[in-house]
């Protein structure tokens, strides 16, 4: 598109500008444009300040290598502007957009730079003297809800070496970090933080399945004292997790671990292949439903079976197919 419209030549130069700008004005320049054009959703004026002006790996924030969002206008040369009623940034035009696409080259692996970013922001000293709860003080920290809902969503996109160990710090005390609140109330898991003041027991493999990160909850299971049937507060397991949101890999992880429980009922007294059926997650459906230890008639607590959820919500093809529709006590499969 922006070839046919005669636009590529001229990104081409403002590119050149960019780059000719040297040091750290074509540094901010460039990864302003990669954090842009690779968000999970438009970035806040100050959310992209703050995500420049963290050091990947440094234990500490500091405020002097936070650039001013007049400094990134200046620095991308018109390619972005700030949309002055949601206060968030953009690109100047859906063609800058393709044109970034069109050239990934410019910005390297662009998903886990975003990932490790994230990860060490959380990781930071300031952000983990933060505390849970009313009047936490997460208004000092304009990074810190994106990087606690998106650092997983980037890292499962592509992970370095180096995000992955981030990672596994983060996971250290992960179940008090206050980016475990802001992952669960703002995902829709308030059934988790209902209780105020009691511990979430949400673990780092909950997290891993969670977001799907494979390559993070295959090192996880291997470690010594990993709890792969471990229970959150609303007795959800990290197989649970990552049957409710589709994520197959780890499915296929935590399935091939030995003393894995996968008919373990969690929030509403669901199954793993109850979460996968009502969600229409077929590849989950028929993992779970080729063990002999899965009841694929197993009744929540309205009495909804995995096959007559999934075809109330339109999943048909995730309901087994041939299970049995009713009756606790059937057979496996229907006959």
């Amino acid at each position: 598109m922006t070839d046919v419209l005669g636009l590529g030549d001229a990104y081409d130069a403002t590119l050149g500008r960019i780059r000719g700008q040297g040091g750290e004005k074509a540094r901010l320049g460039i990864a302003a444009l990669m954090w842009i054009s690779h968000s999970e959703r438009p970035l806040k004026a100050n959310e992209l300040c703050h995500a420049l002006g963290v050091r990947i790996g440094s234990a500490d924030l500091d405020a002097g290598n936070v650039p001013s969002i007049g400094t990134l206008l200046t620095c991308c040369q018109g390619l972005i502007a700030v949309d002055k009623e949601v206060s968030t940034v953009r690109l100047i035009h859906f063609t800058v957009q393709e044109y970034l696409r069109a050239h990934p080259e410019l910005f390297g692996s662009a998903h886990s730079t975003i990932a490790e970013t994230c990860l060490s922001y959380l990781n930071s000293q300031q952000v983990k003297a933060l505390w849970t709860g009313p009047s936490s003080g997460v208004g000092s920290a304009p990074f810190l809800e994106y990087s606690s809902l998106y650092w997983g969503v980037h890292a499962k996109r592509e992970l370095s070496e180096y995000a992955r160990l981030l990672a596994l710090k983060l996971f250290d005390d992960y179940n008090d970090h206050i980016s475990t609140e802001i992952l669960l109330k703002v995902r829709g898991l308030k059934h988790l933080y209902s209780e105020f003041g009691k511990p979430y027991l949400f673990s780092g493999l909950h997290c891993a399945s969670f977001f799907g990160i494979v390559e993070i909850a295959a090192g996880l299971v291997e470690m010594e004292g990993c709890g792969i049937n471990q229970e959150d507060r609303a007795r959800n397991t990290p197989l649970w997790l990552a049957a409710l949101c589709g994520h197959g890999g780890v499915v296929k992880i935590l399935l091939g671990r030995d003393g894995i429980k996968p008919n373990e009922r969690g929030r509403y007294c669901r199954t793993p292949l109850f979460c996968a059926a009502m969600n229409g997650h077929e590849e989950v459906v028929k993992m779970l439903l080729e063990r002999e230890d899965v009841n694929p008639n197993e009744p929540d607590c309205f009495g909804n079976t995995p096959l007559s959820r999934a075809a109330c919500e339109g999943h048909e093809g995730a309901g087994g197919g041939d299970t049995a529709p009713t009756g606790q006590g059937q057979s496996r499969r229907a006959k």
